[in-house]
């Protein structure tokens, strides 16, 4: 991962770190979780040299675990905030090479499992450290940004930049409402259509999991922002007019952070009234339809109940029965069990017992 330092005239793209902290801007210093884990004396030890004041054994076990929850944490000479992002791919699988791509009239792709890593950040008064896993979209993108555009706003303290880089994290969250809106509209299509039968129902469950996942992961991303933000309100402020602007952008940067964690809580938790919103239409129209066969299939049997009430008279083994040694007996009973079963069809038509629903 590389080494930059920031500067209010230039951004310079650092071999090593510096010998000291430079008087005017900062150092951004990016590292993998691995290389966190294999060369920790390393970084510690340069953490003691320019700091004198090295992560404590605690917030280290937090930077290297990859199963931390978003979170803020502060000392006395640095701050730390970990804060899950989406792991890039985790979106709508892809099809294979060679496989047919999928039709409009199948839907969408079935969404992959929602995957996070955490990123950490320890921020001193004029260095960032980073920790990153290996080949972080957040990281490289920030690192090409820097390096190639020469007209972007420099970010004027470590805060300043990791604002920037949560802010990007919180993005990509935004984009992925975008794949579980096609999806679940898909479903929400299925689930309410007359004419299909929903067969889904193992991967519905698994996106509403994945939903409540992700509005758990944005309650702790929401979390820690706020404790960073009421932080960094309660810290003295110097009265100059630099420092507060400066202190002003990171509380603008910080709310407007916030405000995207709560889109994103707003819409996952719209989505999930829409999903449970659906299953419950979906099992009344079941209903329904059930009241609907049942209805009918009553008044069929309606129907035919005095047409073999007829008949079985008119089986009984009686030698005398009306009509019955007579030559058109035969078709005068026929002609009545008809003009009952058209007198009732017609009673039941007009009263909708036998009326179709439409779908």
């Amino acid at each position: 991962m590389p080494i930059f330092q920031f500067n209010p005239q230039q951004t310079q793209l650092l071999d090593a770190l510096p010998a000291t902290l430079p008087e005017q801007g900062f150092v951004w210093w990016a590292i993998s979780r691995a290389e966190l884990e294999t060369q920790w004396l390393q970084v510690h030890g340069h953490l003691q040299r320019l700091t004198g004041a090295p992560p404590m054994e605690l917030h280290q076990q937090d930077l290297l675990s990859a199963q931390h929850p978003s979170h803020y944490d502060y000392t006395s000479n640095y701050d730390m905030v970990i804060f899950r992002r989406l792991v890039i791919g985790s979106g709508p699988a892809a099809p294979a090479a060679g496989s047919p791509a999928p039709s409009k009239k199948s839907g969408p792709a079935i969404l992959k499992h929602i995957a996070t890593v955490p990123v950490g950040f320890v921020l001193y008064d004029r260095l960032l450290l980073t920790v990153h896993s290996e080949q972080c979209a957040t990281a490289e993108d920030f690192v090409r940004r820097v390096g190639t555009d020469s007209h972007a706003r420099r970010p004027s303290s470590p805060a300043d930049l990791m604002l920037r880089m949560v802010n990007a994290m919180v993005d990509s969250f935004l984009e992925l409402r975008k794949t579980l809106s096609v999806q679940l509209d898909h479903w929400q299509t299925e689930l309410l259509s007359p004419t299909t039968r929903f067969v889904n129902w193992r991967a519905l469950l698994a996106a509403r999991n994945d939903l409540h996942a992700l509005e758990d992961l944005c309650d702790e991303q929401h979390d820690a922002m706020q404790e960073w933000l009421d932080t960094l309100q309660e810290q003295p402020l110097q009265n100059t007019p630099k420092a507060r602007n400066e202190r002003d952008n990171l509380v603008a940067r910080s709310r407007d952070v916030i405000e995207h964690i709560q889109r994103v809580v707003h819409h996952v938790r719209r989505m999930e009234q829409s999903a449970e919103t659906a299953v419950q239409m979906h099992f009344s129209a079941q209903s329904h339809r059930a009241n609907d066969i049942m209805r009918t299939l009553t008044a069929l049997t309606a129907i035919f109940l005095p047409l073999n009430l007829i008949a079985g008279i008119f089986g009984m083994n009686f030698e005398f029965l009306p009509i019955i040694h007579n030559r058109q007996g035969f078709w005068w009973v026929l002609g009545l069990m008809a003009l009952t079963a058209t007198t009732l069809g017609l009673v039941f038509w007009r009263k909708r017992y036998l009326a179709r629903t439409r779908g």
